[in-house]
């Protein structure tokens, strides 16, 4: 069924409606003729004629053998999609009055999370009148993001949302996606404070809405 629709990507042969083309291949020199004759030429190579660009003026058409054509194509789109490194949002939950253990673990991970190409939504959540302490939430994520200068740098400073006062931080150094690839089939760590594996997040960020790895106060 894939095959099927990636042959109907494009017309070959007698399937092309254009009057004249643009010939190219290897061993070839470009030239525009009428497409019997291009067809004709490619079927006198034992290949096929292959509409390569159709929204030209005339389309342009590759001789080359039409199975071969549509494997090049499928390589490069996976040397494509090899080369794009995808990058998840990491979301570190702190409280107004954050004890220092509880500070130290959570800046191990976010030191973890950027250095593997992720960014860190870091936030202080305020319950009922706690949101009195919104200076000393800005003040600790300020220091957040200091600790972490050397591996992340802030993309949106401190900025209260509801109970919520958000910070991201965005990684200084992205890794190879082939590093990306073997973190991604890396089994989980496990949680310091809890010892249960951490969930892993694949989402691309997109926006302030995200989801992503969390570690609640």
């Amino acid at each position: 069924m894939k095959n099927d629709k990636a042959k109907q990507q494009y017309r070959i042969n007698e399937q092309i409606r254009a009057r004249e083309v643009r010939v190219v291949g290897d061993g070839i020199e470009s030239a525009v003729m009428p497409l019997q004759k291009a067809i004709s030429l490619a079927h006198s190579m034992d290949q096929d004629l292959v509409e390569i660009s159709p929204t030209a003026v005339p389309p342009v058409c590759r001789v080359i053998d039409y199975s071969k054509f549509l494997y090049q194509q499928k390589k490069k789109q996976k040397e494509i999609k090899a080369r794009q490194v995808k990058i998840s949002v990491k979301e570190i939950r702190f409280g107004p009055q954050t004890d220092e253990h509880d500070y130290d673990f959570k800046l191990k991970h976010a030191k973890e999370f950027l250095e593997a190409g992720n960014k860190v939504k870091a936030y202080v959540f305020f319950r009922g009148r706690s949101i009195v302490f919104k200076e000393q939430g800005e003040v600790l994520l300020l220091r957040f993001a200091n600790d972490l200068e050397e591996v992340g740098k802030v993309e949106q400073m401190p900025s209260l949302l509801g109970k919520r006062m958000i910070m991201f931080l965005a990684p200084k150094k992205m890794p190879s996606a082939k590093k990306v690839a073997v973190a991604d089939d890396a089994p989980a760590k496990k949680n310091m404070s809890t010892g249960k594996p951490e969930q892993k997040a694949r989402k691309e960020y997109t926006g302030p809405k995200v989801e992503g790895e969390s570690f609640d106060d």
